[in-house]
């Protein structure tokens, strides 16, 4: 699938026009029979509202927007969603997109339009059928031509440029998150992202398992223990600046039975995308890379599966991170902060600018928020208001939660320094992010955010992902809070 600017005199036989709520487009003022024709089928532009009018010559996709008022880019995201699987249905190969029909009195930036349109379309047009056995016949939109009316051509060339390459790293990153846990283990995802990184400015490095265990990381060791597969430790490395590094952290749980702590088998199939924080990483990382941001960004996986096999930790048992810290798993279920553990220690002692996390972390999040937001746990301010910032431009819904020293205490363990998980009900979400604190240097800024409930299976809130698959949640919010920290 190709997005780019329509170039003069070549024009193709359809053309895409939005229309506002009762508010004719200029771009077609001039022919009078079609606006005669629209108003007499009654077409008065409602959100989602569309109409194909065939020609030998020409034919005219009109697709109505709604209400000018809080027109915002991430709507734009969405008509581009609505716009390709309209022209899909019409089986159109090319179309011509009369982007200026979507400016409005709330969007008047053009470049950032054609962005917001370039990201929607690339990201609807991804699907993952790659264990099909045929050959898919399904009706492919090739090419997408944008065409302007201005002369700021380059900056739109810029940010379509951009938009493409976010896209293609949530797309591959979606791939990773939906291919099943026998054919995406912890040694095929560091291979694959070896292989993807190959040639670029990513360092990759992977510790395997005798590494894991000689470098004293005891929570991912010991989560991989109940598995055939042995677990990696996955860092990239991206230098564009002097200054001390941003740590992006992920969890990397390829497959999650739940362990002992065995999981009902009612959607186990889902847990294949218990790894989608660690996809989260990479797909920013390639981002970072491509957009060329002059900062230095460390990619931290800690990769495992978690089985219920012979060597397999019991609840009960103690774990030692690689701070040094014990852990009394009291529920092997709740695995992904063990590993989370020895990646943010490992993280904390790299002395960074901030840390930002992310994993399918809890249950909780998804009774709290759903799949509309993705949590975010912090203690510092600061952190907050880039976030905010962040979310806004992208569009990814984020909403902060509590992270209080009651919810420290509730992680007390007995025999060990923490439990991992709360001696009381409720606050699932925030006693998850107080055990995660304690394998982060407080001098750091640092923020977790839980995706349990954004990661995959959101085709009901956005358009632009595919149903039950993963949907790169984070990915382009990930890349703002990185340029953020641009010198």
């Amino acid at each position: 699938m190709k997005i780019s600017i329509q170039k003069k005199n070549k024009f193709q036989k359809t053309q895409v026009v939005f229309m506002f709520q009762k508010s004719f487009p200029k771009e077609l003022k001039k022919q009078k029979e079609i606006e005669s024709f629209i108003k007499d089928i009654g077409f008065k532009g409602s959100k989602k509202e569309s109409f194909f009018i065939p020609s030998k010559s020409k034919n005219l996709l009109i697709i109505g927007l709604g209400e000018k008022k809080f027109f915002d880019y991430e709507k734009i995201r969405k008509i581009a969603a609505f716009s390709y699987k309209e022209l899909k249905k019409q089986k159109q190969k090319t179309a011509d997109i009369l982007i200026n029909s979507l400016l409005s009195e709330s969007t008047q930036n053009l470049p950032q339009i054609c962005q917001a349109f370039t990201e929607g379309v690339l990201l609807t047009s991804h699907s993952c059928k790659e264990f099909k056995s045929e050959k898919s016949k399904e009706f492919v939109v090739k090419e997408l031509f944008l065409c302007l009316d201005s002369k700021d051509h380059k900056s739109c060339l810029k940010t379509m440029r951009e938009g493409t390459i976010l896209a293609e790293s949530v797309n591959f990153a979606r791939n990773l998150g939906n291919y099943p846990g026998n054919c995406m283990t912890p040694s095929i995802l560091a291979k694959s992202i070896q292989n993807k990184t190959k040639n670029t400015k990513i360092k990759t490095t992977v510790w395997d398992k005798k590494r894991i265990e000689k470098e004293k990381m005891g929570g991912l060791l010991g989560v991989s223990l109940g598995s055939l597969q042995e677990p990696r430790f996955i860092i990239m490395e991206y230098k564009g600046s002097n200054k001390k590094p941003v740590i992006l952290v992920g969890k990397g749980l390829t497959f999650d039975s739940g362990g002992i702590s065995l999981k009902p088998s009612q959607n186990m199939d889902e847990m294949k995308f218990d790894m989608c924080g660690s996809v989260t990483v990479v797909g920013a990382m390639l981002a970072i890379e491509k957009l060329g941001l002059k900062v230095n960004v460390i990619g931290l996986v800690p990769s495992s599966e978690n089985m219920p096999g012979a060597g397999a930790n019991k609840p009960g048992d103690i774990l030692k991170a690689r701070n040094g810290k014990t852990m009394e798993v009291l529920n092997t279920d709740a695995e992904g902060r063990l590993i989370l553990a020895d990646a943010l220690s490992y993280a904390s002692e790299k002395k960074p600018q901030a840390i930002f996390d992310a994993a399918t972390l809890t249950g909780a999040i998804l009774v709290s928020l759903g799949n509309l937001f993705t949590g975010f746990f912090t203690k510092n301010e600061n952190l907050v208001q880039r976030i905010e910032k962040a979310s806004q431009k992208t569009g990814e819904r984020v909403w902060r939660l509590p992270l209080v020293k009651e919810h420290t205490k509730d992680i007390k363990s007995i025999l060990a320094d923490v439990a991992n998980i709360s001696s009381t009900k409720g606050a699932g979400s925030s006693t998850a992010a107080a055990f995660l604190e304690h394998f982060v240097d407080k001098q750091i800024p640092w923020v977790h955010f839980d995706i349990a409930g954004t990661a995959w299976n959101v085709h009901n809130r956005l358009e632009y992902c595919s149903a039950k698959q993963a949907s790169g949640v984070m990915i382009r919010t990930f890349v703002e809070l990185v340029r953020s920290y641009e010198s």
